[in-house]
């Protein structure tokens, strides 16, 4: 049995070292404001935010004593916790800057009590500070959750040094590191989406990023407008290649060792399949594929299944590169076939091909 006499005292624990075990705890990230007693707007990137009750409802987060904000922290009666969405790794670098005016250009909105809170979060709760209390070099806010508002946009996380996205854990290795050179980054998908979800609004369309995962092309984010598809899309979705638009991108473009695979697997079973207009030689792969290269888009038409008796649904896909030129991600519209045009002079397909260019541009001067 130990006793006070044999127990011995443990060594040191190095800050380094705790940093780096803390790390593995992956966390989300918020962004706390507040308005300082002289009118000035505060705020700072934090991710040490814990949920403390439901009844009453209180959160808490830790501050830095030494921080040059603590003291307007220290003073105020309310703050906000924005919860960062994420396509918002930019913003969490502002606000985790020692220099610089993090509100300047920033698309705010006033809260409760003036307390900034920046547009595009995945959700915000807006607190009155009910308690501080001192934690070794660090100061522990209580706040009492006075409104909330959850956006419904993917959270951002943080974890091991790295940002990272939220994603169900059926998905397995979709998403994260695939070692394939044609991978797109996690903050590469997070630089997509909002691009995403503005081609989605503006035609009134689903719309989706694919990726090529370790099965094949795979939905990672996609969004619906308010008449959404009947079809079960869900995140983590493998489509065929030949009869898919995002498939048949990836084809043209990606090297033929990596895609040949799944066109001689599909090919041989082309009579069994419920797709229809899809190619059923390796010449007419072939000559579709060029078509695409030529166009710059990807179609697919007249998509159903003949058990469900659906409407025909036609599919747009345009290629997203990386910095170094390669194929990472498509980005797909879809609709129903009398819906949608498909024709390749039209103004949709156009505005498809710019969108995924505007997305390729800002991967390149990101250097992803």
């Amino acid at each position: 049995m130990n006793t006070a006499e044999n127990l011995k005292l443990a060594d040191p624990v190095d800050a380094r070292e705790l940093r780096r075990c803390l790390g593995q705890f992956v966390t989300g990230v918020t962004v706390v404001t507040t308005c300082a007693v002289d009118g000035s707007l505060v705020g700072l990137t934090a991710n040490s935010f814990s949920s403390v009750s439901l009844d009453p409802p209180l959160i808490l987060w830790s501050q830095r004593v030494q921080a040059a904000s603590h003291p307007a922290f220290r003073d105020a009666d309310r703050f906000a916790i924005n919860i960062l969405a994420s396509n918002q790794v930019e913003i969490s670098h502002r606000f985790g800057s020692p220099a610089g005016t993090r509100f300047e250009g920033l698309p705010i909105t006033s809260g409760l009590g003036g307390v900034p809170l920046i547009d595009g979060c995945a959700a915000y709760l807006e607190c009155r500070k009910e308690a501080m209390y001192p934690g070794g070099d660090h100061i522990i806010f209580i706040g009492r959750v006075e409104r909330l508002v959850v956006s419904g946009s993917a959270p951002l996380a943080f974890g091991q040094g790295k940002y990272m996205v939220v994603q169900p854990h059926d998905l397995g290795s979709l998403t994260g590191d695939l070692g394939l050179p044609f991978a797109p980054s996690i903050e590469a998908v997070g630089l997509a989406q909002p691009l995403l979800e503005e081609f989605s609004a503006e035609h009134e369309l689903t719309a989706c990023l694919v990726v090529w995962g370790n099965h094949g092309p795979t939905i990672v984010r996609w969004t619906a407008p308010k008449n959404p598809l009947d079809v079960p899309l869900r995140t983590g979705l493998v489509l065929p290649v030949l009869s898919s638009a995002g498939g048949v991108a990836f084809a043209a473009h990606l090297p033929r060792p990596v895609v040949a695979p799944y066109i001689d697997q599909e090919l041989a079973t082309a009579h069994r399949g419920q797709q229809y207009h899809t190619p059923r030689t390796k010449e007419e792969v072939e000559a579709v594929l060029e078509q695409v290269r030529r166009t710059g888009v990807a179609t697919a038409t007249d998509l159903r299944s003949s058990a469900a008796q659906l409407r025909g649904i036609d599919a747009l896909s345009a290629p997203i590169f990386d910095g170094q030129g390669r194929m990472v991600m498509a980005l797909t519209a879809m609709g129903y076939s009398d819906d949608i045009d498909c024709r390749s002079d039209g103004t949709l397909v156009q505005r498809l091909r710019e969108q995924a260019g505007r997305i390729s541009a800002a991967m390149a001067r990101r250097g992803l």
